[in-house]
């Protein structure tokens, strides 16, 4: 894939070490909190790549998306809703949820953390919520000032 200019489509992203535990985590309300890895702001063109980390019990709202999402479990245990089915996932079992397919993950223990890695199949990812509708680029989020630190 390459750019109008005829360069390759990750020509500008330079190469990169990323450590979850050193950068900053923004809260996304009950109990989730993200951490974004491969990102625009970052130089990436092609995709975006992030951690959410759920305290013991959280979820987070049923959602669609504009492009492709891949989740995998890195921690814990979840419960993730796939187009109105639910499925119990565990370390490293991976999902996919294509184009505008209601999903949502939520900690499946009440106690015990649980860490997602999650993939957007392009840097212009949006995630729209089902019960209001209301549609935001997924980006935007990691410009929001972080109010957890926790890891």
């Amino acid at each position: 894939m390459n750019h109008p200019t005829g360069e390759p489509c990750f020509a500008t992203f330079p190469p990169a070490v990323l450590r979850p535990a050193e950068l900053t985590a923004f809260g996304r309300g009950g109990g989730a909190r993200t951490i974004p890895l491969v990102t625009r702001a970052a130089g990436a063109e092609v995709f975006l790549t992030g951690q959410t980390l759920f305290d013991g019990g959280a979820g987070i709202a049923l959602h669609t998306h504009n492009c492709p999402e891949s989740v995998t479990i890195l921690e814990g245990d979840a419960i993730v809703e796939i187009d109105g089915t639910e499925h119990h996932v565990s370390r490293f079992d991976t999902t996919y949820v294509p184009v505008g397919t209601p999903h949502r993950f939520r900690n499946a223990s009440a106690t015990a953390p649980m860490r997602i890695l999650w993939i957007y199949a392009t840097v212009d990812a949006t995630r729209t919520l089902v019960e209001t509708g209301v549609t935001a680029r997924v980006d935007a989020e990691h410009n929001k000032a972080a109010t957890d630190h926790r890891n």
